[in-house]
């Protein structure tokens, strides 16, 4: 599952021997591995066997590194990869696996067009799911020194299923990062939330579908789905709006965004109650969506607001809803010229994160505090006018 969400520092190591947890020789990193391993308890026989031919792998740093799709807009984005081809595969599967959405859905509260959306753009309805050996890809992120609190409990989470016939060292393959299987999943998670959904006595997401979905809707069911409530709906917006009450940093009752001019586009506008944030990925001028609490889960699944933003709106398509108005919005910025806003953020004083030429949200709170004190609409959209004036 393409998630961040280990975020937590790995805890202090029990035996102060061990060797360092990142960086140093690849040789002495294993050795080091090695010795937390059975220090956990594990056999060593059988950590021997599970590292026997363990190897760093150069393919998987240079994916690390070279992460472009998400500075694409959510337009771009979204025409990329929802096509008509995967909405009729996406409703063909609806009907193939009925069964196990119905189990899904009587079980976790989740809608079946939400599992869909996510299998098909984790791996094209489990057609493409990487080819990454998955323990070499998890010791090469483990050895790199940019987050190995993420990566390295995840080799311990792979030597359990290994322990359990349920890894191979050699032959479980997958993405880049590590994650395995349909909807793609780190070890740690399959061992915590992964189902078995076709009974065989194991958790099998590479092959079974039944598993890799019903465990897709229990890590979502675990991180707050909200049965029977929407997650994303397509609006449309006056330009009169307060524009610095817009984004995911801010909500308000549906009632009163409908007050204030908010209507739904093509479906019934929801519950009055609920709360929710006006999402403007492209600025006050393109596509707008009432993101729903339900939307926050999919920031549990990944943290990229490009892609849960698409996934959202391809499951409500998948559900019925129409294709969004791109509307008319203001051209964005270039990777040049987004990585110059950043650097001119990150001088006067704001946490933009890595200067990478990514809209991510940190960005989008600096934009939109930058156009506040400009006088400008704060709908925190970067263009090439608050360039010029920062």
């Amino acid at each position: 599952m393409k998630n961040l969400l280990a975020t937590a520092l790995i805890a202090t190591l029990a035996t102060p021997t061990l060797a360092q947890t990142c960086g140093g020789s690849f040789s002495s990193f294993l050795s080091g591995i090695k010795e937390e391993a059975v220090a956990k308890g594990h056999n060593p026989a059988k950590v021997d066997q599970f590292l026997a031919h363990a190897r760093q792998d150069q393919k998987v740093i240079s994916a690390d590194r070279a992460q472009g799709v998400f500075k694409l807009d959510f337009t771009d984005f979204a025409k990329r990869v929802i096509s008509a081809n995967r909405m009729a595969k996406g409703k063909a599967n609806r009907q193939k696996y009925a069964s196990v959405f119905d189990r899904i859905q009587k079980t976790y509260g989740v809608d079946p067009a939400v599992m869909l959306a996510f299998w098909a753009l984790e791996t094209d309805f489990g057609a493409v799911q990487g080819d990454f050996n998955t323990l070499n890809a998890l010791l090469t992120l483990s050895h790199d020194c940019r987050r190995p609190e993420l990566f390295r409990p995840q080799i311990f989470a792979a030597l359990t299923l290994f322990e359990r016939g349920d890894f191979s060292p050699a032959k479980t393959t997958g993405a880049w990062a590590g994650e395995i299987g349909m909807v793609q999943m780190l070890p740690k998670d399959i061992i915590e939330r992964g189902v078995d959904g076709d009974g065989d006595g194991h958790v099998s997401l590479k092959t079974s579908a039944a598993d890799a979905l019903m465990s897709g809707a229990n890590v979502i069911s675990h991180h707050g789905w909200r049965p029977n409530e929407p997650w994303l709906v397509e609006v449309t917006v006056p330009q009169s709006l307060d524009w610095e009450n817009t984004g995911l940093h801010a909500s308000r009752s549906v009632a009163d965004w409908a007050a204030a001019g908010v209507k739904a586009r093509g479906v019934n506008m929801p519950n009055g109650g609920l709360q929710a944030s006006l999402l403007l990925p492209q600025g006050r001028k393109g596509p707008a969506f009432l993101a729903l609490p339900n939307f926050k889960v999919y920031l549990e699944w990944n943290q990229s607001l490009v892609y849960v933003t698409t996934a959202a709106y391809f499951a409500t398509r998948l559900a019925g809803a129409p294709r969004f108005d791109e509307g008319n919005p203001e051209p964005g910025l270039s990777d040049s010229q987004m990585k110059s806003l950043q650097q001119k953020l990150k001088s006067r004083g704001y946490d933009v994160g890595k200067v990478d030429g990514i809209l991510g949200a940190k960005t989008r709170d600096a934009v939109r505090q930058e156009q506040i004190r400009l006088g400008l609409p704060a709908d925190a959209w970067p263009t090439a006018g608050l360039l010029s004036k920062i």
